[in-house]
């Protein structure tokens, strides 16, 4: 489903993708910021239309934008031993290797440990720091 909300002028073009990190203290007074943040912190979307429509914002150096933007998948490492079409239970963990490049996937802050998810397609095995099975996922709620 297609949402409508804002983003700077310079990050506003078609495809674009980014994530969502939450409300910034900055904005708490701005008459916008129900259109700003009606997104959902640590998820992924994609720029599918932007409109002509600007706005002024303080925090960002140009005017905003409003676009319409498509929720993406989950992006998420889990055990190798499920398969595309499963549905799971992921509970958050913590991983001490910082430094590896599938950190961000093993720790993902848009998982939510109450919610069931379908992996929607599988895109990889990856060399996990503690040996473990993982592969890397794409879910949906």
């Amino acid at each position: 489903m297609v949402k409508v909300t804002l983003i700077g002028k310079y990050l506003s073009e078609k495809n674009n993708e980014f994530i969502f990190h939450g409300p910034l203290e900055e904005c708490k007074d701005c008459k916008l910021t129900h259109i700003c943040f009606n997104l959902r912190p640590y998820h992924r979307y994609k720029i599918v239309n932007a409109r002509k429509k600007h706005h002024t914002c303080s925090v960002h150096q140009s005017n905003v934008v409003v676009v319409e933007v498509d929720h993406l998948p989950i992006l998420t490492a889990i055990n190798k031993k499920f398969s595309k079409g499963s549905t799971v239970s992921i509970q958050k963990t913590e991983c001490d290797y910082k430094l590896c490049p599938y950190h961000e996937f093993c720790t993902t802050p848009a998982i939510d440990s109450n919610h069931k998810y379908e992996i929607i397609s599988v895109l990889k095995d990856i060399d996990c720091m503690k040996n473990k099975p993982l592969q890397i996922v794409e879910i949906v709620e």
